[in-house]
């Protein structure tokens, strides 16, 4: 079973029926013990990041998503959810820390580069791995984005995908059982189908 985390922010009704179109069991919850013995999990995240900080704070689901990690449960961050496994972002002008379960930032976009923001809609990804959950996901395919904010990694042994929206930013992570996509596979169609095949077959 794949546990969706309920902690009052996100697109979890979406990410439960892409997972139920494909035939995999999931459920969206907030209770630790059915987290934490899921066989997978999804982070899913929409919204300010300092505010789905402090909605985690305050669910408790900070240290239970630690306990994930430290049993090598398959996590998965979606959109925001990917952004909060990072050490910070910068939205709202403060470095507002997140998870800290990888190295890396999230700022906004440049004001400069005469595209609009947020980034929304379909975009290329420059595939950097090409096992794990983008396993068979042929290069340049297509996905669905919407954010303002973009990921660096500090470790580019990491990232798993890029995308280019007038810079190249990082798209999707992957390391151990620790992963994450910018965009949002239960919105990009067959590819996006594909990619949580994957995960849940992980």
């Amino acid at each position: 079973m794949i546990a969706i985390i309920d902690y009052g922010v996100g697109n979890l009704a979406s990410v439960n029926k892409a997972f139920s179109f494909i035939g995999v069991e999931s459920a969206i919850t907030f209770d630790p013990a059915e987290i934490l013995a899921a066989g997978k999990v999804v982070l899913p995240g929409v919204g300010a990041f300092a505010d789905a900080m402090n909605s985690l704070e305050k669910t408790n689901m900070i240290s239970v998503i630690e306990k994930v990690v430290e049993k090598g449960t398959p996590l998965l961050g979606i959109c925001l959810g990917m952004q909060l496994l990072f050490d910070y972002s910068t939205e709202g002008g403060d470095r507002v820390p997140g998870l800290g379960l990888l190295k890396g930032s999230v700022t906004q976009f440049p004001s400069d580069m005469g595209l609009k923001v947020p980034h929304m809609g379909w975009n290329s990804l420059s595939i950097k791995q090409g096992e794990g959950i983008f396993k068979g996901i042929r290069e340049n395919s297509y996905v669905y984005f919407v954010h303002s904010y973009y990921l660096t990694a500090a470790d580019s042994s990491h990232v798993a995908a890029t995308c280019n929206y007038g810079i190249t930013y990082d798209a999707a992570v992957a390391k151990g059982s620790i992963m994450g996509t910018q965009f949002h596979p239960e919105k990009s169609g067959d590819v996006g189908l594909d990619i949580l095949r994957n995960f849940a077959a992980l």
